[in-house]
């Protein structure tokens, strides 16, 4: 008779918050991303709202570099920092397509929350509770990618293909590895998890919204 495996904390994590998965797969922004009806000003905004929050994602994983314990997490967060400049390049490309000035973003409030959040949490030092902060938006946008994958449009396709790349897959399980090493299931870590998660949602709240008029 085999024995049952526990699942590791990141496992756990990630089904203790399968309603707000859930939630964010039928999110009307991200079905009309999907079904390639999101108007492109609404899409715009969005790119360049994410540009934002990725450019303080950089900030956030310099502190995990800055406070690592020990050379496997400094090489790992270095190895994650690199992914994320390359996720960047991907809105750059958009952004000179689309005419968007990226240096000019004014982030909206539910960007500035969830970049405030992350930084805050990041500046503490503790890396375990970083990465349980860190860790939803990669494992969600995977999920995403995945699920969404082949898109029933063209029109984001290369959008949906980014997040649906193994490559991408491996920066998501990357830092969960760091969650299963360096973090204890407390009541913190779930927390920070969740709120992410949460915050992940309200982000999209924001797109469905679109630019401020």
């Amino acid at each position: 008779m085999s024995e049952t495996v526990a699942p590791s904390l990141s496992q756990a994590l990630w089904a203790r918050n399968a309603d707000r998965a859930t939630e964010a797969l039928g999110h009307p922004f991200v079905r009309r991303l999907a079904d390639g009806t999101l108007p492109r000003t609404s899409f715009a905004h969005f790119v360049a709202q994410d540009a934002f929050f990725l450019e303080a994602f950089c900030r956030a994983y310099g502190f995990g570099i800055a406070h690592s314990p020990d050379r496997m997490a400094l090489d790992t967060f270095s190895e994650l920092l690199i992914g994320v400049r390359e996720e960047l390049q991907l809105h750059a490309s958009y952004a000179a397509e689309w005419g968007i000035d990226l240096s000019t973003v004014r982030p909206v409030p539910a960007t500035l929350a969830y970049t405030d959040f992350l930084q805050t949490i990041a500046a503490r030092g503790d890396i375990g509770v970083s990465c349980a902060a860190l860790t939803p938006c990669m494992r969600l946008y995977a999920h995403l990618g995945q699920s969404l994958s082949p898109p029933a449009s063209d029109t984001y396709a290369r959008w949906i293909a980014t997040y649906a790349d193994p490559e991408f897959e491996s920066l998501a399980a990357t830092i969960e590895r760091l969650v299963d090493v360096y973090a204890d299931d407390t009541a913190e870590v779930r927390t920070v998890y969740g709120r992410a998660m949460q915050l992940e949602l309200q982000f999209f709240d924001a797109g469905v919204t679109g630019p401020e008029r």
